[in-house]
């Protein structure tokens, strides 16, 4: 990767010894992550960075927090704003750094607040809570929404709801801020959709269900008038199919854009996939286990060489070299310890 130098932010539970957002120096080459120092914030269970790299947002207890992210990686605080419900659990902005949108797992919720000129988080634009009820189980019965994110040409806004199997549509005006409901993506019953992600092209759609432990692939066309969503394909994610006591929890795409990983509560593995890149659809590559308990968020350096797992029930950091060429992983190192991490993010340094 040359001179070009990376951080980790691992965000964290404070409830018990972690104060907030911890941050590693990365040493890409190696495949090694050293920690520098920890930002105070309330329970930070998701961040992401501006498209513009001056600014990060995290949620926190009291809403959002906004960040300027300064030359050397640190974390300069700049305000926190409310959301008018209860605690969110993901975060997302647009292309432009116009909005930034949460997504409420306890009252499902979606909430658009506007970004200042100055990276600071200013007012809601909109807020709608969703409705319906979903199986008679214990985990997915009313709205939980569980991730929030723009489809890549920027016109709509998906919000995955693991409650009631859905993924529902927006779309938004760049103008107001408001949200218009104009299509559902109906997952299977009980099935639990957590997360959404798309290609590199944005011409296909992956779609994580924690309760049933398969990705949906999906092409995507946002050319018309109405977005469209088309199922190619259901991929299982679980090590062993017939291990039904697990939850699918994380999934990424690679920087390259060839090969989507994600892990998996239970049987606590991380299974990566090739994406075949004139179809969108996944084969398995491998799948192996991660040493640790609940490998709640994932990532990989920028060189995709190393991947990094936060295990959140074993409190704890865990990186694996990944050989493509030999279909593996192998650990690397000692584990990094580290207070119930939720999510992780890696960021080039602009110095």
């Amino acid at each position: 990767m040359g001179k070009e130098k990376y951080v980790a932010y691992v965000g964290t539970y404070t409830h018990g010894t972690s104060i907030g957002i911890h941050l590693y120096d990365l040493d890409v080459e190696n495949g090694t992550m050293a920690e520098r120092k920890v930002v105070p914030i309330n329970n930070s269970s998701h961040l992401v960075k501006a498209h513009n790299k001056q600014f990060l947002y995290s949620i926190s207890d009291e809403g959002v927090e906004s960040f300027r992210i300064l030359p050397d990686g640190d974390l300069e605080f700049l305000n926190r704003a409310g959301i008018q419900g209860m605690r969110g659990c993901y975060v997302s902005l647009d292309a432009q750094d116009k909005f930034l949108f949460v997504g409420g797992y306890h009252d499902g919720k979606v909430t658009v607040l506007r970004i200042n000129p100055d990276g600071s988080i200013g007012a809601i634009t909109d807020g709608i809570f969703h409705k319906g009820l979903g199986s008679v189980a214990e985990r997915n019965f009313r709205p939980h929404i569980s991730c929030v994110k723009m489809t890549p040409d920027q016109k709509y806004l998906c919000a995955v709801d693991n409650g009631i199997d859905h993924v529902n549509v927006y779309r938004l005006d760049h103008r107001t801020g408001k949200l218009n409901l104009v299509d559902i993506v109906r997952c299977e019953l009980e099935s639990g959709p957590r997360q959404i992600t798309f290609s590199r092209d944005g011409k296909f759609a992956y779609v994580l269900c924690e309760l049933k432990n398969y990705i949906n692939v999906y092409t995507y066309d946002g050319r018309g008038k109405t977005p469209k969503f088309e199922k190619i394909q259901q991929v299982d994610t679980r090590m062993d199919v017939k291990e039904t006591a697990c939850a699918a929890a994380s999934v990424k795409i690679s920087r390259a854009g060839n090969h989507l990983y994600c892990s998996s509560a239970g049987d606590n593995s991380v299974s990566i996939f090739t994406i075949d890149p004139k179809s969108g659809m996944l084969e398995r590559m491998c799948s192996l286990p991660i040493s640790g308990s609940y490998p709640k968020d994932l990532d990989v350096f920028p060189d995709d060489r190393t991947l990094v797992v936060l295990n959140h029930e074993s409190n704890e950091i865990r990186t694996f070299r990944i050989n493509y060429e030999k279909k593996l992983f192998v650990e690397k190192g000692r584990p990094i310890k580290v207070e119930t991490p939720n999510s992780i993010m890696i960021s080039r340094l602009y110095e």
